[in-house]
């Protein structure tokens, strides 16, 4: 929808922030309109319903995930230009269907056409690309309505279908509390790696019910988890029930299920705190900190993943503020040696993925560094070290090489260029609001 990119609200947009960049001498005014048009140039499907469908740029589906991602950046643009606040509620409507076909997939065909991975051992759909359950999927459409209500004060999303869906959500997380004893989904995938099917025979590995915390197949890298409590995603969780609750109570007038949104995001909080935090230990940890996935027996994983939501992005999707002193703890533990998917080279420093290979970062954490960093200088650094690394393409991408960022993955990864985008409109003091 090149039409969309060429609206005088978008140009005029685009022309205040880099009249900033050029204030400020900081030379990447180019890049971050490409960046910034990247979605609405290549993948915005404007359909008959009104929905709009959002491919991730090199697959041909929709993910819940990237597809809110990929449109965040323009809900600073929404409240003042309608036809971007149309596409953006196109994408909500799409996302809500997708959820009531089944909240348990993680991304959507354009049609009832069949593809993707249909084989999967699992309740597939001809609607349905990849049937990979991640709470983070159900998360990322709740937090996106959320930030249109905020930045549009429009309410036309938010119809009998939205309800039902944020309902559905509610009821997911709940079941999945007990994931053991209560839940019927399972997910097999056939010759493939470890990291794209379930154990034991598409149960996933055991956990202990009743924790508090909401059980999770995969990641947001889409790779399967070692102990099913994945926490990033379970804080997040917490934030959109939090989010939920406000919409039931102030448009819904639905207070017994404000209510009781609200009593399951204190209560995912609090067992958060319990299960997930290590301890300050003399012989290994001198101070306590968050670790990455928990099993509720005790075993835990100390990691940190490039994708959204991790453990470094808690204040960037609103968990806790960014000098919080647990944070600030896991922050500097994940940007260490003891998270063994942060690298440092000769270009770049960052967090990867077991997702990528060894020794190469991922621009969504570079990003996610910038965004939560402590002043605009530290902001800076990272846009530098972002537009540095594009591998001479004019592009973010997936994941870049620390010592030689033309090797890198994913030349079209539109969600890596959102998110420099984002840091970009950050810097120059446009921010979305909450």
């Amino acid at each position: 929808m090149r039409q969309l990119s060429r609206l005088n609200s978008v140009q005029e947009f685009v022309s205040q922030i880099k009249k900033e960049l050029e204030k400020r001498d900081l030379p990447v005014g180019e890049l971050f309109e490409r960046c910034f048009k990247s979605t609405l140039d290549t993948t915005v499907q404007m359909k008959e319903d009104g929905s709009v469908f959002i491919v991730t740029g090199d697959i041909p589906a929709m993910w819940l995930r990237d597809s809110s991602c990929q449109v965040k950046p323009y809900l600073c643009l929404a409240g003042r230009e309608p036809q971007i606040a149309d596409m953006i509620a196109g994408v909500i409507l799409r996302q809500i269907s997708c959820i009531l076909i089944d909240p348990y997939a993680n991304a959507f065909n354009e049609t009832a056409n069949g593809n993707g991975w249909q084989t999967d051992l699992t309740k597939m759909h001809p609607h349905i690309w990849e049937r990979k359950y991640e709470i983070d999927s159900l998360c990322f459409p709740m937090e996106l309505s959320y930030l249109y209500w905020k930045n549009t004060g429009r309410t036309d999303i938010f119809t009998d279908e939205f309800l039902q869906a944020a309902r559905s959500i509610v009821t997911v997380f709940r079941t999945e509390q007990d994931h053991e004893n209560s839940s019927d989904y399972l997910f097999e995938r056939r010759d493939c790696i470890y990291t794209d099917t379930l154990s034991r025979n598409g149960k996933g590995a055991l956990v202990k019910p009743h924790t508090g915390l909401i059980w999770s197949g995969f990641r947001p890298s889409d790779d399967s988890c070692v102990y099913g409590y994945l926490i990033p995603s379970n804080m997040f969780a917490a934030v959109i029930l939090e989010y939920i609750s406000q919409i039931a109570r102030e448009i819904y007038k639905d207070f017994e299920f404000a209510e009781e949104a609200a009593a399951f995001s204190k209560s995912v909080r609090e067992a958060v705190t319990q299960h997930a935090v290590i301890p300050m230990d003399e012989k290994r940890f001198d101070k306590p900190f968050y670790a990455y996935e928990v099993d509720g027996y005790g075993e835990y994983l100390i990691m940190d993943d490039a994708n959204l939501p991790s453990l470094l992005a808690m204040p960037h999707f609103g968990y806790c503020d960014a000098d919080d002193e647990l944070y600030l703890n896991t922050k500097e533990m994940m940007l260490g040696e003891a998270n063994p998917y942060y690298f440092s080279g000769k270009y770049a420093a960052g967090i990867g993925s077991p997702h990528t290979r060894e020794d190469y970062v991922w621009h969504l954490s570079m990003g996610v560094q910038g965004l939560t960093a402590a002043g605009d200088q530290e902001k800076r650094h990272y846009i530098e070290c972002m537009a540095a690394t594009d591998g001479g393409t004019g592009w973010m991408h997936e994941s870049l090489h620390v010592n030689d960022p033309a090797k890198f993955t994913r030349e079209s990864f539109l969600w890596a260029n959102a998110i420099f985008a984002e840091l970009v409109m950050d810097y120059c003091g446009y921010k979305i609001k909450k």
